[in-house]
């Protein structure tokens, strides 16, 4: 296979597809978990509330529905907190890890296996009502995949030189689509409305237990194609100097110093990128908690659609993160994400305008489902793949290679922190206003402010000395 150069650097399509498998394997998980879980939180809650079967709460008592999402946001959130805590742990403990199988290894491969084992009790603990077992299985679950998802994504910057970063994110974050894309056809065959419309006693769990075992194996196998092919120690010492080569041609305002502090300018940048991504995650996070519960219980549609809603948005943003590091070698990265900042702000906007059709086409009264959420989707979708290529990359640029992981964890720490605090918000402002509408207005709201603080404050640095590749050129490699 041919090889791209970039300003005499090169991008190993093979090795980044490779280490893609990283990002398969927690997108996978987050999937099945995202999908599932608010769901499982709501029904239990709520009939125990209320005494009441699932059934009959989906057909005569929204209110109740509401009422529950503040507590649902907050078991969601304290997971989310625990990660907040977590992740800049573990990047800083594999910054200074050494062993023979890497810095970044050990990590990965202690919390897939522990997270992919603890799983499947999730629905298990549903499936008998023990609230206290299914919310331990899923901090269990968010702890360990922490060990795994920091030192996961520091893998690529660690053995990508920095110009060719942004391109790079883009081929991972496309095969953790691919992970997503597992779970979400299983969501189709196996909708998790089949078995909330039921009563308990007609409720058959493996239609909520394959798909977490499902996940669990490929993560287990995504991990081990992982071990056997990327081989940290020998790769580092083999890139030493284009990583030497990548610092120089770094597209910061101030070059970064391994021992000096951060100079005020990358910091004020730092912290500026990191404030506008923790409002983006507000906003993201908060559809990504509650569409399946806006699906089932307000549109009154099955499951299976907020699936095909969900593989729809995957190819949009496989396609955005195709065509950013184009777009970003016209315009900046700055710009492209703040591009994509307004395609988001304007599919959310659409969604205020979604409503229920009516229209009855299942067995269990379901309706058919509105069109507009489909474009929404799109939209949705390929705007916040601009956002998420660019924006890891700007972060990493500002931190020397012997800091990956600890900036990896500031990253991430902005994402979790968000995500802990918007379910419970959103939550919050479902039971004050008692009206699904209420989703697209605040997510659309924490975009808005996001655009402003990324605007205003983010300096439009482009590299000049490295020329962007142009669409799949950029990932062209041996």
């Amino acid at each position: 296979m041919s090889t791209k150069t970039i300003g005499g650097l090169k991008l190993n399509l093979k090795r980044t597809f490779l280490i893609g498998f990283a990002f398969f394997g927690i997108l996978l998980l987050w999937q099945v978990y995202d999908s599932w879980c608010p769901t499982f939180l709501t029904d239990i809650f709520a009939r125990q509330m209320y005494d009441l079967s699932s059934a009959q709460l989906k057909a005569g008592a929204p209110d109740k529905i509401l009422n529950v999402q503040w507590i649902v946001g907050i078991i969601m959130a304290c997971d989310n907190l625990a990660a907040l805590i977590l992740l800049p742990i573990f990047g800083n403990l594999s910054d200074k890890t050494k062993t023979p199988i890497g810095k970044r290894m050990p990590f990965i491969l202690i919390g897939t296996m522990v997270s992919a084992i603890a799983f499947p009790f999730i629905p298990l603990f549903f499936h008998y009502n023990n609230i206290v077992g299914m919310v331990a299985i899923m901090v269990i679950v968010l702890i360990f995949m922490m060990m795994y998802r920091n030192p996961a994504v520091s893998l690529m910057p660690d053995i990508t030189p920095k110009p060719l970063r942004a391109k790079a994110n883009g081929i991972i974050n496309i095969m953790g689509y691919f992970g997503g894309a597992f779970a979400t056809v299983l969501g189709i065959f196996l909708p998790l409305s089949n078995y909330i419309n039921v009563e308990d006693e007609a409720r058959k769990v493996w239609i909520i237990e394959i798909p977490f075992i499902i996940a669990s194996v490929l993560m287990i196998i995504s991990a081990f194609v992982l071990f056997a092919t990327i081989k940290e120690n020998k790769l580092a010492e083999q890139l030493k100097d284009e990583l030497a080569r990548g610092e120089e041609m770094a597209a910061i305002e101030n070059p970064v110093d391994d021992d000096a502090p951060m100079s005020k300018a990358n910091k004020r940048m730092l912290l500026a990128i990191l404030g506008a991504e923790f409002l983006w995650f507000m906003a993201d996070n908060a559809i990504g908690t509650y569409i399946g519960n806006y699906v089932i219980y307000y549109i009154n549609s099955a499951s299976s659609n907020t699936m095909i809603l969900t593989i729809i948005g995957g190819v949009a943003s496989v396609i955005g993160f195709a065509t950013a590091g184009m777009i970003a070698d016209k315009i900046g990265r700055k710009w492209t994400i703040s591009c994509g900042l307004g395609f988001t702000v304007l599919g959310l906007v659409l969604m205020c305008f979604a409503a229920p059709t009516g229209k009855v086409v299942g067995a269990n009264g379901e309706y058919s489902f509105p069109f507009i959420l489909y474009i929404v989707g799109i939209i949705r979708g390929y705007g916040m793949a601009l956002v998420h290529n660019c924006s890891f990359p700007m972060v990493v640029e500002l931190c020397s290679f012997k800091k990956i992981g600890k900036f990896t964890g500031y990253y991430y720490a902005a994402s979790m922190s968000a995500q802990t605090i918007t379910p419970v918000l959103l939550g919050l402002v479902f039971k004050v206003s008692l009206a699904w509408r209420a989703l697209p207005i605040y997510a659309s709201v924490m975009l808005v402010l996001s655009f402003m603080v990324f605007t205003a404050l983010v300096k439009n640095i482009k590299a000049k000395k490295v020329e962007n590749a142009h669409g799949l050129e950029a990932i062209d490699g041996d």
